[in-house]
């Protein structure tokens, strides 16, 4: 934390902001607290105080002159109820992202005579029922409440409201809504993970039997690691002895499928391998001579044996 002295005063940035105002800049430098402004002797129409440590917005000296005070990104929890009496002339505050609670926190900014602008956003406050119009009822000369403009239409209505003082007092008293989280039930590590049991030894027998018949290979490691480990998980599934010879059964049925595909399929594929392996003979210019063929190129004469079976061509 650092302190506001006079010398950090005196060496902060000051200038002539947009609106051709005296402006002295001591944002960012996490002061706690507020003290040795009248250093300023008086002499800016704007003091921006903003992103400090600043709890409580008290110990401003008399301020003529000042009419802008930006002090959001704090944690202002409390306003000197005699704030007015110092600050005669100040029309705009700025206490956005504060830690405003209770509507009774911001009853001393009716000692102000002339604010018009206030902005009081990201506070807690801005929640409680009725803030806007309890707020319009007490800042009599307010204009724009958190960037939006006060209506005639909401002064008739919070006049109207707030007659009485006992409902005053009664908005004063209702607290904010909190947000309490719904309670998640506990569950314990034995209900999320699946209790292990020993297998025995006709299920030993029937890990092995489902391992030969796996068919991926996750499957197969799933059951090696729980042969090996002796446990067996409860949601591990295996085959029963009357599944096995089903399936054993639909696996020969798919072989005998396949190989009468095949049977069927051989005859047809040596006939088309011979048509092929005549026209190719015809377009190469071989000559039939026994069980060997005599291949004529121009000027070589060249003898092959040829072998049906394997398909295959030798040359001597």
């Amino acid at each position: 934390m650092v302190r506001l002295t006079a010398d950090l005063v005196w060496k902060s940035p000051h200038f002539f902001n947009a609106l051709k105002e005296r402006e002295l800049d001591l944002r960012g430098n996490k002061i706690a607290v507020i003290e040795n402004l009248g250093a300023t002797e008086d002499q800016f129409d704007t003091i921006d105080l903003s992103d400090n440590e600043i709890v409580k917005l008290e110990n401003m000296p008399y301020l003529n002159r000042l009419g802008t005070l930006i002090i959001n990104n704090n944690r202002i929890t409390r306003i000197n109820p005699n704030i007015g009496e110092f600050l005669p002339k100040l029309h705009t505050l700025v206490l956005t992202n504060n830690r405003l609670v209770n509507l009774v926190e911001i009853d001393p900014l009716a000692s102000l005579p002339k604010l018009q602008y206030l902005s009081l956003l990201d506070n807690n406050i801005t929640k409680k029922p009725n803030y806007r119009l309890y707020l319009i009822h007490k800042l009599k000369s307010l204009r724009v409440l958190d960037f939006k403009k006060v209506k005639n239409k909401e002064r008739l209505e919070a006049q109207t409201l707030f007659s009485s003082k006992e409902v005053e007092e009664e908005t004063r008293k209702v607290s904010p809504q909190k947000f309490v989280p719904a309670e998640v039930p506990e569950v314990s590590q034995e209900q999320q993970a699946p209790k292990v049991v020993a297998p025995t030894p006709e299920q030993i027998m029937k890990i092995k039997a489902a391992i030969v018949n796996s068919s991926t290979l996750e499957e197969v490691a799933r059951l090696e690691k729980a042969l090996k480990s002796g446990q067996l998980p409860a949601d591990l599934e295996i085959f029963d002895d009357d599944a096995e010879p089903n399936i054993v059964e639909e696996k020969d049925d798919k072989m005998d499928t396949n190989t009468e595909n095949e049977a069927s399929t051989e005859p047809k594929d040596v006939e088309e391998q011979k048509k092929d392996e005549a026209e190719l003979m015809e377009q190469k210019g071989l000559v039939l001579s026994g069980s060997r063929r005599i291949q004529i190129y121009p000027g070589i004469v060249k003898l092959v044996r040829f072998e049906p079976l394997g398909c295959a061509w030798k040359s001597y």
